[in-house]
This record gives C-alpha cells, structure tokens and sequence, in this order.
C-alpha cells in the first residue's frame, strides 16, 4: 500500500507545483475534480472523464446516503467498483447540502436531522455517521463532518458555527477508520473573520490531519471577497500538506486560488453549464444558443483537443442544442472537463517554469478580449 503524503515539487510566489501520493494513485497539483455527486459525472462514462486528465473525482455523502445508500454501495463491492472508477474519489461530508436544507434540518450538537428531498423520509447525520458512510462507500478521502456556515453571517454567527464544527472536526477524526493511503482532511471555517479562521486552523493544526479545506467560501459572497479572504486564511493552514478550496468556481476563480496557494478545487459548473449550452474557452464563455453560431463551422476553441473540438463545429453544436439532442449537451460537458483540466495543466507548467504571473496576465487579457468572431450576431 501507498501511503497517503503530499509531495511539494515546487513554488511560483504563493502558487504551489506538487503531488498527492494516495491508495489509488497519485494526484497531480494543482488539481480539479469533476463532480460526480450521484456516483456519476453527469453525461460522461468514467474512461471519459479520465481522457480530459482527470485524475480524482468527487462523490457526494449526503445524496449517496440517500440512494442507493452507503451499505448498498458497500456490499457491491464500493463505490470505486460500482462507478466504474479506479483513480481516487474524494466524498465531502454532506455538510453543504445539509446547510441548503434550511427549512428541512434541525442542526443540534450531536448533528443533524433533516428530511430528504426525494421522498420526505428523516434521516441523521452525525460526525460518526458521516465517518462510517464514507468508509462503507471506500473513500480514498474523506472530509471531516462540519456546518457550512452561511454568508452573510454577523461574527458571533460565524464563530459559534465554525467551533461546533471544531467539535465535530474532533468527533471524526475519534471516528475516522485509518487505513494506508486513505486520508481525513479538516475544513476551516470561520466566514470571512480572520481571527476566526486563525482560531479554526489552530484548531485543525491541533488534530494533525492529513489534508485541509478551506470551506464557507463561494457561498454568494462574490469573487473579490473570496480573494480577500484567502489572502489570509490560507497561509494558516500546514504547508506541508494539500490545501483545498470547496466548491470553487470559474476559471478566474481557480486561477487567483491557485496564486494564493490552493491545491485543489472541485465545481458543478463545468457540467451544468456544458448542460445548459455554455462552453468555456480560452477566449471567454459561449452560449451556443446564440444563433451567431449557427452557421459558424468552426471548433468551439482551438486550442483544445477534445472531441467537441476536433470533430465538430460549432454550428453543429447549435444545431444539437436547439434540437434538444442529449449528445449537444454530452459534448459540452466533455469540452468544459477537458478545458478545466488543460488549465490546471497550464498552471502546474507555469508553476513549474516559475512564471505563473505571466500565466495570469495572459490568461485573463484572453479572457478579457472575448471571442474574435467575424460572423454577425443573428437570434433564431
């Protein structure tokens, strides 16, 4: 067996270049992780997935719970063998999803109870039983039980959620099943308060975990707050191990994260904009709804290799969406995934070469100047 470390190879100012060494594989860094919340990346068969670089997806605690269930998925032999994916899987502790639940969940200290929005069935989620779910469903890395605090919240808000979630942080790590390879990562909490966020990674710091998240952020607190934030509360966290930022974002987001530090992130929006018409490329997002597009044969960007762009244009893109045909949204989101992944190549190359600032001013003067399109603007 392999144990669990993390590998740093190199720094470009704040911007780190680096390896996660786990159970099943290595994890190259800076690194996204597509979301395959139902045991799926949604649209996409997992040796797909895998040929955009994918090296780690993300599972998703609370809706696995719910269907099939943990101890289902365990008897088929986990969830890595049930989904067809042999790479890391990386399952977050339903703590999100709990959190959107407002008017369905009453949180107490020993955790949550919450009615299920499938079919109103009540279930509990504590520390310990988050912990035994994601054993049962073989996760290569398992979060931590915690309340994501809101924003906005007042300070005495965010203080009294982030230390239940310290309490609990504790709770399952007691519970954790350590095994080589596999690994328990703590998520800061604390809003936007630096002294909060200081206070929650001494905390986690105390429990000697594996890896850390940065969590309560890209809750609607818009991007410059983000920033702001992370400005400070990243550098709290250990250096020598992997730093991940939840839930995080577009590609401007996921380049300014990795400036400051971030090693890895996992988003929905390259599949659910791949499913609702938008490409991203490195000259900005399109909507292929537009009928500019529609008798446009070129690649959706060329400077990709994916099969959306190496075999069909972009009028043929258009078509499919406009038709209501499933491929069109197929072969976005098979774009959108490889896009994703061959920025983070980019970045660990800039990393690598220490020119990460240039990398920045280029990528964003790309994105800034839009798509040069000499076809005219034309709605159907």
């Amino acid at each position: 067996m392999t144990e669990f470390r993390y590998e740093l190879l190199a720094t470009d100012g704040k911007a780190r270049l680096g390896r996660i060494h786990t159970a099943h594989g290595v994890i190259d860094t800076p690194a996204f992780m597509p979301v395959g919340t139902a045991a799926t990346v949604k649209g996409m068969l997992p040796e797909n997935v895998a040929d955009t670089g994918a090296q780690i997806l993300l599972g998703n605690t609370y809706h696995l719970m719910l269907r099939p269930g943990a101890e289902r998925i365990a008897r088929l032999g986990g969830l890595h063998k049930f989904m067809n994916w042999d790479k890391p899987i990386l399952t977050d502790s339903g703590g999100y999803q709990v959190m959107s639940l407002s008017k369905l969940r009453k949180i107490t200290e020993d955790g949550v109870t919450f009615k299920s929005h499938i079919d109103g069935r009540k279930f509990a989620l504590s520390p310990e039983r988050s912990m035994e779910i994601q054993h049962l469903l073989g996760s290569t890395i398992t979060m931590a039980f915690d309340e994501c605090t809101p924003f906005p919240a007042t300070e005495q808000q965010a203080a009294d959620s982030m230390r239940m979630s310290m309490r609990w942080a504790k709770r399952s790590k007691d519970a954790f099943v350590n095994r080589e390879g596999y690994a328990l990562y703590g998520i800061q909490q604390g809003s936007v308060f630096e002294n909060l966020r200081r206070e929650s990674s001494e905390k986690l710091t105390e429990l000697d975990l594996p890896g850390h998240s940065v969590g309560g952020l890209a809750v609607g607190e818009g991007q410059q707050i983000m920033f702001d934030t992370l400005d400070f509360c990243v550098d709290m966290l250990p250096a020598n191990k992997p730093r991940y930022l939840m839930g995080v974002g577009k590609p401007s987001d996921l380049v300014g994260a990795v400036m400051r530090g971030i090693d890895q992130f996992d988003c929905v929006l390259p599949t659910r904009s791949g499913r609702n018409a938008q490409g991203f490329t490195h000259r900005g997002t399109l909507n292929l709804k537009n009928g500019r597009h529609r008798d446009d044969d070129r690649p959706l960007d060329d400077q990709c290799n994916c099969p959306a762009c190496t075999k069909y244009s972009r009028a043929y893109l258009h078509h499919l969406i406009k038709a209501g045909e499933i491929l069109g949204a197929v072969l976005l989101t098979w774009h959108n995934l490889a896009y994703y992944q061959d920025l983070m190549a980019d970045m660990r190359k800039a990393i690598a070469e220490g020119r990460m600032d240039a990398f920045a001013r280029d990528f964003h003067a790309a994105q800034e100047g839009g798509d040069i399109d000499p076809m005219p603007i034309i709605e159907d």
